[in-house]
């Protein structure tokens, strides 16, 4: 099958048991052979152009205005193309990059501490366990650079050393210092300056910008992609777009835990909506939990709190050496504390990768020396670092940060430490796509974490804002016209056209479907659930039996879901509670998937923790032989999921066992 070609049921499947199948196909990457170091100068020279006459007759959707949606948008619009961008927010700004906020990763070397753009590659390719393509992390590592620059030039306010150098720190799972950023705040910032460029193109009318429009179908025609339907949070009303491609950078799915460190708006429908159409979805059981957020407090928390990796700068983790002692942390002394990832991991220490850290942190908390009221967390003390640096550069480092653990805990962590644990963050897997960014539906773009190409099983600190900005500024901007310019005089898909027609009646009947249950349970309720089961089947940890339970509860859960669903209020206007029924019922076929991933990737790697395939030290245990691919899964009309493969090869990354010891 091509990298482009919808999937289709004539492919020859098997069936291993479990309700899925398997299909013999494989998956083409569209990579450059050769050098995968060279591959994106290749690529790009290989690349078709518009003619500047020619890019105003050309339309394209955006979806998402973070860092990847809003720089797309942004470097679209000043290309001159005509740009559509919608965003269910009321302003481009409150996208959730504003929520990354330790820095953001360059391979710029100017450090003096022998990093390189091969060391950033080996990181990264190291950091994910071997499951990314190695020549999307080359391109990743290639543009690092500009993206730091470019960023820099339109007014992000990087911290600086004091001769005027852009100031770097250290995150997990490297060696070196390669992180730019702005005290804690990094994304809020990024954001800011990416939401301004996409404004500028706004008043310069390249740009149309949708605020509070929510996107629930893709348009496709005659095999294609050619535009969207959306819902008017306000009014309720449905309306059509067109356009020659599609571009969706619309966020991860780590919301569908419940309780995770994203907004509460962050939702899959957009990703899942163009999945259901036919995009294939990669890896969906691939999410990071990190090891740096704060516990759960009380049964009806709604979500977890983020802070921030950099905070492992100075930071130590640690935990009583004794389980169940309950004393107050500066009643314990320092040989009664485990500071148990520097005697684990004694090379990287309070640095491991995030998955690394945080199966550290369960298995503490698992083993009976968990602190704090509900004894479901660790510490992460700042006493050392206070003691050497003094508490004003501690401050001018975190003092954010600071502020948001006291305003949400009352604890000052100037004087006790923090406390931390595990919550669902990040999600590697997402929309399948060649190397050109573009999914299995022609046309159809993808960026950001909505995608997944870059960080295989484990995403490395400072590298999400890394990405979407890659994506956003300096890939989909030579990738989208490049497919476009087969689209010379072809007009956008006319709004009665029946394929318009019949996916808004679609979207119309499910809004109908929804609406009409009439039960007397609110979709938060089952949300919450479905994040218990998730968190219970297939989180930090998983195995044969919790996926095989989580399965089952999944399914009985969603036919409770459509008999006993409340939504209050009309469909045609503002309704909050519509708008979570629609994302609670896309979770829920979205989380069945993501178990069946689980179960069906019979290893080991990177987040994705199988008990049982772990080495006598309790680490991941891959299986290469067998698993080198990134599963890419469809799902056909009926609900059957079917799983198809891209071989992934490491030539400049050899294969290897991790080792952070």
């Amino acid at each position: 099958m091509s990298a482009a070609a919808e999937p289709s049921a004539s492919h020859t499947a098997s069936d291993p048991g479990g309700g899925y199948r398997i299909a013999h196909d494989l998956l083409d990457s569209g990579a450059p052979d050769g050098d995968p170091a060279t591959a994106w100068q290749r690529r790009r020279d290989d690349y078709r152009l518009v003619g500047p006459l020619n890019r105003r007759n050309f339309t394209v959707i955006v979806v998402g205005t973070g860092l990847a949606g809003a720089g797309c948008a942004a470097a679209l619009g000043e290309l001159g193309y005509t740009v559509h961008s919608f965003t269910y927010h009321d302003a481009p700004r409150r996208a959730h990059s504003v929520a990354a906020q330790g820095g953001i990763n360059a391979a710029r070397a100017r450090t003096v501490d022998n990093d390189s753009l091969h060391r950033f590659v080996v990181d990264t390719v190291k950091g994910g366990d071997y499951r990314a393509r190695e020549a999307d992390v080359y391109r990743l590592a290639e543009e690092s650079v500009r993206v730091i620059d470019h960023l820099d030039a339109i007014g992000a306010p990087f911290a600086r050393e004091y001769g005027g150098t852009l100031a770097t720190r250290s995150f997990g799972g490297v060696q070196v210092s390669r992180t730019y950023y702005t005290r804690g705040q990094t994304g809020q910032q990024l954001q800011v300056a990416a939401s301004q460029a996409l404004l500028r193109q706004v008043a310069a009318g390249t740009v149309t910008l949708h605020t509070r429009q929510e996107m629930l179908d893709l348009i496709v025609a005659d095999g294609r992609a050619q535009g969207i339907v959306v819902r008017d949070l306000v009014t309720g009303e449905l309306s059509a777009q067109t356009a020659h491609a599609v571009v969706l950078a619309t966020g991860g799915y780590g919301t569908v835990f419940y309780q995770s460190t994203l907004a509460r708006q962050c939702n899959a429908t957009a990703a899942w909506r163009a999945h259901r159409r036919g995009a294939l979805l990669a890896s969906p059981s691939f999410v990071q939990f990190h090891p740096t957020a704060l516990p759960v407090s009380a049964p009806w928390q709604s979500k977890t709190t983020l802070m921030s990796e950099s905070l492992r700068n100075d930071g130590r983790i640690w935990v009583p050496a004794a389980a169940g002692d309950d004393r107050p942390p500066g009643q314990i002394p320092d040989a009664e504390r485990d500071y148990y990832l520097e005697r684990k991991y004694p090379r990287f220490g309070n640095l491991t990768p995030r998955d690394v850290a945080s199966r550290a942190a369960r298995e503490q908390i698992e083993s009976g020396h968990g602190v704090g009221p509900l004894r479901n967390s660790v510490y992460l003390d700042f006493a050392d670092a206070l003691a050497r640096h003094g508490r004003d550069t501690i401050a001018e480092r975190y003092g954010n940060l600071f502020s948001m653990y006291h305003d949400a805990t009352g604890e000052d962590p100037y004087r006790q430490p923090m406390r931390i644990a595990p919550a669902a963050h990040f999600t590697m897997g997402g929309l399948w796509s060649n190397y050109d960014q573009m999914t299995s539906i022609p046309g159809l773009f993808v960026g950001g974490e909505a995608g997944w190409g870059y960080h295989g099983a484990n995403r490395l600190g400072a590298n999400s804002l890394l990405s979407a900005c890659v994506d956003g500024w300096f890939t989909l901007p030579y990738a989208v016209p490049d497919y476009l310019a087969g689209l010379l005089g072809t007009p956008p898909l006319a709004q009665d056209d029946e394929a318009v027609i019949t996916t808004a009646q679609q979207v119309q009947e499910r809004i109908d479907a929804l609406t009409g249950v009439g039960g007397t349970v609110g979709p938060g309720v089952f949300h919450r659930e479905l994040g218990e089961i998730l968190y219970r089947g297939c989180g930090v940890a998983r195995s044969t039996d919790s996926l095989t339970a989580a399965l089952g509860e999944i399914g009985e859960l969603r036919e409770r879901f459509w008999s006993q669903l409340r939504v209050t209020g009309s469909p045609g206007t503002l309704n909050p509670e519509l708008e979570k029924a629609g994302r609670v019922a896309d979770f829920l076929e979205l989380a069945e998937l993501m178990c069946v991933d689980a179960l069906d990737r019979d290893e080991s790697c990177g987040a994705h923790f199988r008990v049982d395939h772990q080495t006598g030290d309790g680490e991941a245990l891959r299986d290469d032989e067998h698993w080198c691919f990134a599963s890419a899964w469809e799902t056909r009309p009926d609900g059957t999921a079917v799983r198809h493969r891209e071989p992934l090869h490491f030539t400049a990354v050899p294969l290897a066992t991790r080792n952070y010891r």
